[in-house]
């Protein structure tokens, strides 16, 4: 007699947990182990601080979710997640770092105290053109004529605890979740595979995914909260069901406007080639017969020569 293999515990999103369950201190470890796995360093969670950015949203902007994370070193990590395309989210990525750095600053305060901020964003839309489903982003400074990098000096190196001057600004990280082809080849993509399937295979050993498997199960939710992640599940559901809907629409409506228009364009190219193939055939035969006429002239000079010569 085989034993069926259990099923998969059902997880709530990540979204959900950021909004709710992640911003509990008992709970850091499930930040601290995605982060850790993504940034390849040992991450520990000291706060989850509030900003302008950092606020909680209306029920209808719950497609834009976004948390505001200070490491044990001082560090700012931004971790956003967003469902709905944006056309200028590559802006809003900048302005959300940008904001960052301007609220650490006081009037007086030494730029030297400006905390390293690092942006992470987990998009659900096709964000750019890129096959890739993980992107880096960071700051270099190019000599325009040696091609060398821009280094810290010794003395900066010591002050700054950093090593080079691309380290002092933002870094960006982008997850286009949905280009994962589901194939778990390191502990990051494991994590990928949960953000994008709300699910943890048995096998997976990335950092912090054991924690997420026992404190985001949804059975865990209270009844209240369960109605709640349904209802938002439900309308998320709904809206990119509206999105789909919505692009195959524009797609057809511009098939039809522009239908009429690519076939006349096809028939003016038929005719193009129509023309181009008469005249290639008329030149063949214009040079055929001026061929002809010159062979013809030739051989009345050769017949001219011969008789003068005979006369002679």
């Amino acid at each position: 007699m085989s034993l069926s293999k259990p099923e998969e515990r059902a997880l709530i999103s990540f979204d959900y947990a950021l909004k709710r369950l992640l911003r509990n201190k008992a709970n850091y470890d499930v930040l601290e182990g995605f982060l850790s796995e993504l940034l390849m360093r040992d991450i520990k969670v000291k706060n989850i601080l509030e900003s302008e950015s950092n606020k909680q949203y209306r029920e209808d902007k719950h497609n834009q979710v976004d948390i505001l994370v200070e490491d044990a070193n001082g560090e700012l990590v931004i971790i956003e997640l967003q469902f709905n395309i944006e056309m200028d989210y590559f802006q809003r990525m900048l302005y959300g770092t940008s904001k960052v750095i301007a609220e650490q600053m006081r009037q007086g305060d030494d730029y030297v105290g400006i905390k390293k901020v690092y942006s992470v964003n987990i998009v659900y839309f096709d964000l750019g053109q890129g096959a890739d489903y993980v992107y880096h982003g960071k700051t270099h400074f190019k000599g325009l004529h040696r091609q060398d990098e821009l280094q810290l000096s010794v003395s900066q190196r010591k002050v700054f605890g950093i090593q080079e001057a691309g380290d002092i600004y933002p870094e960006y990280y982008i997850l286009k979740v949905n280009n994962f082809n589901d194939v778990a080849k390191d502990r990051l993509d494991e994590w990928i595979y949960f953000l994008k399937h709300n699910a943890v295979k048995d096998e997976f050993k990335a950092k912090g995914l054991d924690k997420a498997r026992e404190v985001l199960a949804r059975d865990r939710l209270s009844a209240e909260d369960r109605r709640e992640y349904d209802y938002l599940e439900k309308i998320r559901s709904h809206n990119l069901s509206m999105i789909a809907s919505a692009k195959d629409e524009g797609r057809f409506e511009v098939e039809d406007e522009y239908e009429p228009l690519l076939a006349e364009k096809d028939r003016v190219i038929s005719e193009k080639d129509r023309l181009l193939a008469e005249q290639e055939q008329t030149i063949t035969q214009e040079r055929a017969e001026k061929d002809r006429l010159l062979a013809e002239l030739t051989a009345l000079k050769n017949d001219e020569r011969k008789k003068r010569s005979t006369e002679n």
